[in-house]
């Protein structure tokens, strides 16, 4: 599948977006970068779909999005739920998490990107 042309401008955003993490987004990160979970492979505000998504496992075409309270307004839940339709109509799974839980429940947040990924911890 051909990837969507992205924008100078929004490529440019998202190298910027990566130094720039939130705390809960820099949370998620230590504990996926490098392999750290179970061997997968995790990029972080990459370019898919004309959109920057927090982090990417592409080998398992999973997106892990970490929202934090602004996205609790009607208008930014309606912009979230036609990009995550966009993203899984290119075949993508679409994980959303809020900063409170990945900042109290790391573990947890882990065990369920493993399940979703097929890769329980036994």
């Amino acid at each position: 599948m051909p990837h969507t042309p992205i924008p100078p401008q929004r490529r440019a955003n998202a190298r910027r977006m990566r130094s720039a993490l939130t705390e809960a987004e820099l949370k998620l990160w230590n504990a996926v970068r490098a392999h750290r979970l179970m061997g997968l492979s995790f990029r972080r505000q990459i370019p898919i779909a004309g959109y920057i998504v927090d982090f990417a496992c592409p080998t398992h075409r999973l997106i892990v999005e970490v929202d934090g309270s602004q996205h609790g307004n009607d208008a930014d839940l309606a912009y979230d739920r036609s990009r995550t339709a966009r993203l899984e109509g290119d075949g993508w799974t679409v994980l959303r998490f809020w900063n409170d839980d990945v900042l109290r429940d790391i573990d947890g947040v882990c065990r369920h990107i493993l399940t979703i990924c097929g890769k329980e911890r036994q």
